[in-house]
């Protein structure tokens, strides 16, 4: 099916300069660190992991559908390759390309989006990598607990990592996920919202982070055999009624309110609806048919943008194009590579219902076309 067709090949393109640079140990040398700021240099530290985790967290559920003869499935399978010696060459110590893991706070965010492409792809992208690579993947992992989490969204990286170890290795410091898990129940503001730490914040974090990585660390605790039924049908509900939320957020024509910080991780604001539809989860009255029409009519409208990329393919800060002043202290080229979370739903097959049939008008389209559509409700 053509949107389909457009999401993947839009994802790889977003993807490639990432996957290719590192896979060659030329990150370092290749990747440009844009930075609003000014501080490039110090973001250097930093940003080639942003770009390894983040790419990889979006891409993850489309990889584990594994290599076929399709063309898709053959380009899967290139993807899938990249991703290793990419995830090898950034983990071994003795590699050009080895990342930082420990110095600063923001490794603890990024090796957490490297841990949550594993959970998501565990038999393409854990499942294939050699004994010597997953020992220094897990070595990486570890190192990462000298870094104090901020009392916010931040304790979901640590457990987001102690989840990925406790899958791999089946051990982990459990009190990392029940803090997590504990305080972001206490931070709950009602009809999907989770605070920010203690504080509501009008952004889209509940989407970049909250939600996906609750849910995860949840199911993982699952799978390992804990007795976390009850919570994980809590936080699933509300990841549902967050995602209803996002789908009326759609403007008829393919734009979201720009409301909070980190705007410039674009689509990826998305990351929950996207989640919801690849859980086969999304809420009553909204169909996967018109989640995919708005999906895809967002996607295509901010990736199309002039600017949007720079002249060898890499990202540049922006919304709609290159809008350097779009991106906080924190933000540099590694960090935009959040957007591919809008891209989760490529991992249901391309023969699953989500794909079939004839586009449907999402919630906003309907209303400002006249058309009859459902009233919203509170959870």
């Amino acid at each position: 099916m053509r949107e389909r067709e457009y999401l993947v090949n839009t994802l790889i393109k977003i993807a490639d300069p990432v996957l290719d640079a590192l896979s060659k140990n030329q990150s370092k040398a290749q990747m440009p660190v844009e930075s609003a700021s000014g501080k490039g240099s110090d973001r250097r530290k930093v940003t080639y992991l942003e770009a390894l985790g983040r790419t990889l967290a979006g891409m993850a559920p489309w990889l584990e559908l594994g290599p076929e003869e399709s063309p898709e499935g053959k380009l899967r399978e290139k993807y899938i390759l990249l991703a290793l010696q990419s995830i090898s060459n950034a983990t071994n110590p003795e590699s050009a390309d080895f990342m930082n893991f420990t110095k600063g706070g923001q490794p603890v965010v990024d090796a957490a989006f490297l841990s949550q492409a594993l959970l998501r792809a565990p038999k393409q992208l854990w499942g294939r990598l050699g004994m010597q690579e997953r020992e220094h993947l897990i070595n990486a992992l570890k190192s990462t607990r000298t870094i104090t989490p901020g009392y916010n969204n931040w304790l979901l990286f640590s457990a987001e990592v102690e989840a990925a170890l406790l899958k791999f290795t089946g051990a982990c410091d459990r009190m990392r996920i029940d803090y997590a898990v504990k305080e972001h129940l206490n931070w709950y503001k009602g009809d999907g919202m989770y605070g920010d730490g203690p504080e509501f914040h009008y952004d889209y974090y509940n989407s970049f982070v909250i939600h996906p990585m609750l849910l995860e660390v949840v199911q993982t605790l699952k799978e390992a055999g804990d007795k976390v039924d009850a919570t994980l049908d809590l936080v699933l509900g509300r990841s549902r009624r967050y995602a209803a939320i996002l789908e009326r957020l759609i403007s008829p024509e393919g734009t979201y309110p720009i409301t909070g910080r980190s705007i410039a991780y674009r689509f990826g604001a998305f990351q929950v609806l996207a989640k919801m539809s690849l859980l086969n989860a999304l809420p009553e009255d909204v169909s996967p048919q018109q989640v995919r029409a708005a999906l895809y009519t967002v996607i295509k409208r901010q990736i199309e943008v002039q600017g949007t990329f720079d002249q060898n393919g890499w990202l540049t800060i922006g919304v709609a194009g290159h809008q350097p002043q779009a991106g906080e202290s924190y933000i540099s080229t590694g960090s935009l590579y959040l957007c591919t979370e809008g891209f989760l739903m490529l991992g249901l097959p391309p023969t699953a219902p989500f794909w079939q049939g004839e586009d449907e008008k999402w919630t906003s389209k309907k209303v400002w076309e006249g058309e009859i559509f459902p009233i919203d409700h509170a959870l």
